[in-house]
């Protein structure tokens, strides 16, 4: 039943009503809320940190999703990209917004750093390796690298955003301005989808041997992946550090991957409106006032959520496309809902298909 729901929202005509639905009710949101609620700016933050979290979630997806790569210290290439932007804003006084691709390239260049030596690792093992690195990084801004993070302090005074002589320094400035890049990330992913590339990634997510085995450089393409979520997940970081001006240790800590990673479990790896409805869940959910009380039972909550989840809808809130379809083939033909080509995809990857991956 899931399979054929989720497959006749599949149409290109239903994604593209559902689309500019989504876009027109995200760009109503702020008169809505103040025509509802007289002071609005508590649930303007609160669409600000969805739509970090949603950039946030979809650079991991394109790491856990796309290639299958379990990364359990995504928060550290966030962090890489809001100290870059403040380091360099608060000591050569580079205006923030300039900062952006140089953040994201930073990051970019810190995962492929990382990367390369534990490619060769899967599932469990890389997961644990990157819980490390997460650590590490965090840990060596705490004790003040070259005395220019801040140690425990953080870095204070980074200016704020300005665009065309505008300064954003509201809560609805930064609103729309996490929201364009929300959509900028949205085309991204998309594009990358649809490309060899994704292809490619989906062949390495279902079985790495039979894609290496077919002629696509696995290596090359994981790699690719840990470098293009690394840099999405840096231009959060730099978007991130101009709207808070105070950056320190404690926002990056572990606690900050483990909600990234359940985004996206919960969503659905590799389901775009999956990362947006795990979102939801777990950053907006649990801010709203009648469920405020639960703040500190929230970790149980949180656990309790997890299980049930894996129990019942362990391929998401909104599983992938390609993932419903193949469900809604297999009931539809009485065959099994899980296992073989309804969960692993293609079952035999082709280089023509993959666009020749080792060129």
């Amino acid at each position: 039943m899931v399979g054929r729901f989720t497959e006749r929202f599949s149409t290109p005509g239903a994604r593209r009503a559902g689309t500019a639905l989504a876009l027109a009710l995200a760009l109503a949101f702020p008169p809505l809320t103040a025509a509802l609620v007289p002071d609005n700016r508590y649930y303007l933050e609160l669409g600000f940190h969805f739509w970090q979290y949603a950039i946030l979630g979809l650079s991991l997806n394109v790491i856990l999703g796309g290639a299958g790569l379990y990364n359990l210290g995504h928060a550290a290439f966030y962090a890489v990209g809001a100290y870059t932007t403040g380091i360099l804003n608060t000591k050569l006084g580079i205006p923030t917004l300039w900062l952006l691709p140089v953040a994201a390239l930073t990051a970019a260049l810190f995962a492929a750093v990382i990367s390369r030596p534990v490619l060769h690792l899967r599932g469990d093992y890389l997961l644990i390796v990157t819980v490390g690195f997460a650590e590490i990084v965090r840990i060596a801004l705490r004790n003040n690298v070259f005395g220019l993070t801040g140690g425990p302090n953080g870095i204070l005074g980074i200016d704020r955003p300005e665009l065309f002589g505008m300064r954003f320094n509201t809560p609805l400035h930064f609103y729309y301005l996490s929201l364009f890049f929300v959509v900028l990330t949205v085309f991204i992913a998309v594009r990358l989808e649809r490309s060899r590339v994704g292809r490619a990634w989906n062949f390495i997510r279902e079985d790495e041997l039979a894609a290496e085995s077919m002629g696509i450089d696995t290596t090359r393409y994981k790699f690719l992946a840990f470098v293009t979520g690394a840099a999405l997940a840096g231009m959060a970081g730099n978007v991130y550090a101009g709207k808070m001006t105070v950056i320190a240790p404690e926002s990056f800590s572990f606690w900050e991957s483990v909600v990234i990673f359940a985004i996206v479990i919960l969503g659905g790896t590799g389901s775009i409106p999956g990362i947006f409805l795990g979102t939801f869940g777990m950053v907006v959910l649990p801010q709203l006032p009648f469920l405020r009380g639960l703040q500190d039972a929230r970790m149980l909550v949180f656990g309790a959520a997890m299980v049930l989840m894996m129990i019942f809808r362990p391929q998401g809130l909104w599983p992938s496309r390609r993932w419903s379809l193949a469900v809604g083939r297999g009931l539809e033909e009485g065959g099994p809902a899980e296992g073989g080509p309804a969960q692993g995809g293609p079952a035999a990857p082709t280089r023509a298909a993959a666009g020749g991956g080792g060129q």
